[in-house]
């Protein structure tokens, strides 16, 4: 493999464990509860009448207005177990049956709780921001090892690392996006 070849595959590792850093940041994110009624959040939950969370499988949620979701399971049997499973979750709401669906209605949260959630959610994109220089320093390290094995010149792994350099800020910026996206939403009453 010749030098271009050799240092294409570190950029391209290293893009790739970056993107998934960010992608978990997301996810992440996507965790933090913000006062208001989505979809993803009773995703959380498992029934006992299913392994995961199958939405087109077993159940319909739908947001019926900002802090209110409904679910309506295909089979209205299942309305016991999905109530339970919300009930002994971590999403910290009480499910209302009515015989025929669930109602979650999700409380607004407090100034405080909106601030402490923000403290929570900068430090989880300082976790991504630290894995994303991580991996920046790891694919430095197998471009010192290419260049100590004579395998890349020190022309090339300057290059080379300009490009990670300028990968890992625009990943780092990524973050910061999500982050301010987030905060907005916490803050938004």
């Amino acid at each position: 493999m010749s030098d271009s070849e050799l240092t294409a595959l570190v950029i391209d590792d290293a893009r790739e464990k970056m993107a998934k850093a960010v992608d978990h940041v997301r996810t992440e994110f996507s965790a933090v509860r913000t006062g208001r009624a989505t979809p993803p959040s009773s995703r959380r939950s498992s029934s006992t009448t299913t392994a995961r969370w199958c939405p087109s499988a077993d159940r319909r949620v739908q947001r019926a207005r900002r802090r209110l979701l409904v679910i309506s399971p295909y089979d209205k049997g299942s309305l016991g177990a999905i109530e339970k499973a919300i009930t002994s979750s971590d999403l910290g709401i009480s499910p209302t049956n009515d015989g025929t669906v669930i109602r979650l209605s999700f409380p607004p949260l407090t100034e405080e709780r909106r601030k402490s959630l923000v403290k929570v959610v900068r430090h989880k994109a300082e976790e991504g921001r630290v894995a994303v220089r991580n991996l920046r320093r790891a694919s430095r390290h197998e471009l010192d090892a290419m260049e100590k094995a004579g395998d890349l010149s020190s022309d090339e792994l300057e290059r080379v690392e300009k490009d990670l350099d300028k990968i890992t800020q625009e990943q780092v910026a990524a973050i910061d996006g999500v982050l301010a996206h987030k905060e907005r939403e916490l803050l938004e009453v």
